[in-house]
């Protein structure tokens, strides 16, 4: 594997990045969901405060996949923990080791950091994604759904103060 190279993402990466993301989007048939820009990248993940890191993984020279992650906080821990937004390896770089080592990579990051969690979300369908994690020895979470609020909803409950 001297060919894969996992690097924190740089400014510069920001459309090589949403590049990625819409291919992602593409398999996730979530498209139509897609508002980022490499601006956006640019603004949240680069600026005095980032809001969540990345970091690229380079096979042969190319970029071809990704993790997104950002800091949360278990309260029952009392510790710090990572959330991987997204992981996204292209087709024709998969099976390499290149997802397992992105994962490895960022469960690093979390131990260097102390954190007492890193987790995920995979949709219900992705069955391949899901076994790839099981064989990575994740637990699913089953006695917890994920709530969102986004858009006019999130502007309703934010005003309603």
């Amino acid at each position: 594997m001297t060919q894969l190279i996992i690097r924190p993402a740089v400014i510069e990466d920001c459309q090589l990045l949403l590049s990625l993301i819409k291919e992602l989007a593409d398999y996730e048939k979530l498209s139509h969901e897609v508002e980022a820009t490499a601006e956006k990248l640019e603004g949240t993940l680069f600026n005095k405060r980032p809001t969540a890191e990345a970091v690229i993984a380079e096979y042969g020279g190319k970029g071809v996949g990704f993790a997104l992650f950002f800091s949360n906080y278990s309260t029952f821990l009392a510790k710090p923990g990572i959330y991987l937004e997204d992981l996204y390896v292209q087709p024709a770089s998969q099976n390499l080791g290149i997802g397992k080592a992105l994962l490895a990579h960022v469960a690093g990051i979390a131990r260097d950091r102390g954190c007492g969690r890193y987790e995920w979300s995979v949709l219900n369908w992705n069955q391949p994604a899901i076994d790839f994690y099981r064989a990575m020895g994740a637990k699913p979470m089953d006695e917890w759904t994920v709530q969102r609020i986004t858009g006019s909803a999130l502007d309703m409950l934010a005003d309603s103060v």
